[in-house]
């Protein structure tokens, strides 16, 4: 049994009644230290033990972080980086600008630095030859061709720089704030570099917005012309693994990303920096099932539940009751037993009117003794219309007094 403090509810109308220094003061100190609106749990290494020098584990439903080692820091993420490439494709063919069937030519660039020629990874489609879109992407998905990376991006953007831009233009869209791309390869550049993190916020975005194309990480294998290619995730056939993309360049070590389902969960893993490709296999398997069996998941809040309140600005009332999309739910480890659970509401305040009634507006940061951190977003459980001239007179008196009372 898990000693949840409703004292969270006082905490909530104190931070709402000092929202501007409080609260704000608070999302300024969350945003700072995690440099992202995720959820972190750091755990330590007599919990789970790694050979990788950059990992995390994400659940892809909530987008709790189960574990993180060096999961920010900037590394280079070798053929990782095309799941971004393949999302650039997914957007496109999701939004009709590009069909399957469209063909894109291997051009002397791509077939000279990622074809045959360049002794990486390739699809080994010929100079000067047409291949049909859905053909490259298995290609890049299954094989890792660096030529079919290529001539997608040269197709679409018409050069590889071009291309890049795109992909780190996208990935500021989907909140990758520490991913910089140069290439739709991953192969080396010292400015090509993602995080353990964003990668797997990027796993976690294409399970979301392309469902129908996610499948496609689970090909075992493809032909293409006289070519048999077998995926390359070694995961592969391990019970739950779905994909999703394997990383290897001398500069970076061997990486993986790897999704897995089980009993209704699915968990992202990102490892990276690994100096054998057998130690990324086992030891992302191990990371997978720790995730699976060390966590599960406690309801703390039902459906409709005022959780607390927020100051609301030059609206038709000065607080606003919070709850959880439905019931709120957070993932905890198994162990140790009777951890007790500190709770914080996390907005930028005061909040504007007008608010609609199902607004997400603020954040519940809920940790535990044991180290376990989730976010579960907050809504507003009524509307507020806009007030009068008068009244946002008032409030912003208010406003401007609050600002001066100390914490």
């Amino acid at each position: 049994m898990i000693a949840f403090d409703r004292g969270i509810t006082r905490l909530a109308a104190g931070c709402a009644r000092r929202a501007t220094l409080a609260v704000l003061t608070l999302t300024v100190v969350l945003s700072a230290a995690l440099g992202t609106s995720w959820p972190v749990v750091a755990q330590s290494s007599a919990e789970f033990s790694t050979r990788a020098r950059n990992v995390i584990l994400m659940d892809a439903t909530t987008g709790a972080v189960l574990y993180q080692l060096r999961a920010d820091e900037r590394v280079s993420p070798a053929s990782m980086s095309k799941l971004m490439t393949v999302t650039l494709v997914f957007k496109a063919l999701k939004s009709g600008q590009l069909k399957a069937s469209d063909e894109f030519v291997m051009s002397l660039n791509g077939w000279k630095n990622g074809g045959a020629p360049s002794g990486t990874s390739a699809m080994m489609v010929p100079l000067n030859q047409k291949a049909r879109l859905d053909e490259l992407l298995q290609g890049m998905v299954v094989q890792s061709g660096n030529d079919a990376a290529i001539a997608v991006a040269e197709g679409i953007a018409g050069s590889e720089a071009a291309f890049a831009k795109l992909m780190t233009e996208e990935g500021l869209r989907i909140g990758l704030k520490n991913s910089t791309f140069r290439n739709p390869t991953g192969l080396h550049d010292p400015e090509h570099l993602m995080t353990a993190r964003d990668l797997a916020l990027l796993a976690r975005h294409i399970i979301r917005e392309y469902p129908d194309y996610y499948p496609l990480f689970a090909q075992r294998e493809v032909q293409y012309r006289k070519h048999k290619f077998i995926n390359r995730n070694p995961l592969m056939g391990s019970p739950g693994v779905e994909g999703m993309k394997t990383g290897y360049i001398k500069q970076a070590g061997y990486g993986l990303v790897a999704t897995a389902s089980q009993d209704g969960r699915r968990l992202i893993a990102v490892a990276v920096g690994y100096d054998k490709a057998e130690e990324r296999k086992t030891d992302t398997l191990k990371l997978l099932e720790w995730g699976f069996k060390g966590f599960t998941e406690h309801k703390v809040f039902e459906a409709g539940e005022t959780i607390g309140q927020a100051r609301v600005w030059g609206g038709s009332r000065m607080f606003l009751p919070l709850v959880g999309k439905g019931d709120v739910a957070i993932l905890l480890p198994r162990f140790p037993a009777n951890q007790k659970l500190k709770a914080e509401i996390v907005y930028t305040g005061p909040l504007k009117a007008p608010i609609s009634k199902g607004d997400v507006v603020a954040h519940l940061r809920v940790s535990s003794t044991s180290g376990a951190v989730n976010e579960v977003p907050l809504v507003a459980g009524e509307d507020v219309t806009r007030s009068g001239v008068v009244r946002r007179g008032f409030d912003s008196l208010v406003h401007m007094a609050l600002q001066l009372v100390p914490l």
